[in-house]
């Protein structure tokens, strides 16, 4: 019983966790706005739901349908957690210009020991 509390209290199981009830939580704002976004389409064509489109009788309405809600969903999660994960990434992430000169200076260091050189 006490590798499977300790299986369950690791901070990964924890934390996957809350981000699928995170992401429910979540898939629920992007549907509220999806629905948003297809009235609107539904405002200048007609109708919010494609599912009706029949060009020369072949049912290509639902798939539009799903095609604009993926490309809408899409749309959300880049710019609303892609993008500020990256500028955040970007923000907080270590110049990597101050190990690389590091690095080279000891490089050189140690090659001029192996020549026998002194400093």
């Amino acid at each position: 019983m006490k590798g499977f509390k300790d299986f369950i209290m690791r901070g990964n199981l924890i934390e996957l966790a809350v981000a699928f009830i995170m992401a429910g939580a979540f898939a629920k704002v992007v549907e509220a706005f999806i629905t948003i976004v297809m009235d609107l389409l539904g405002k200048l064509g007609g109708t919010p739901d494609f599912s009706s489109y029949k060009p020369g009788g072949v049912h290509v309405g639902a798939f539009l349908t799903v095609l604009v809600s993926f490309l809408v969903l899409a749309f959300v999660v880049y710019f609303a957690m892609v993008k500020p994960y990256e500028a955040a990434k970007a923000r907080f992430a270590k110049p990597a210009d101050a190990e690389d000169t590091e690095l080279s200076l000891l490089a050189e260091i140690r090659d001029e020991l192996r020549a026998g050189r002194r400093l």
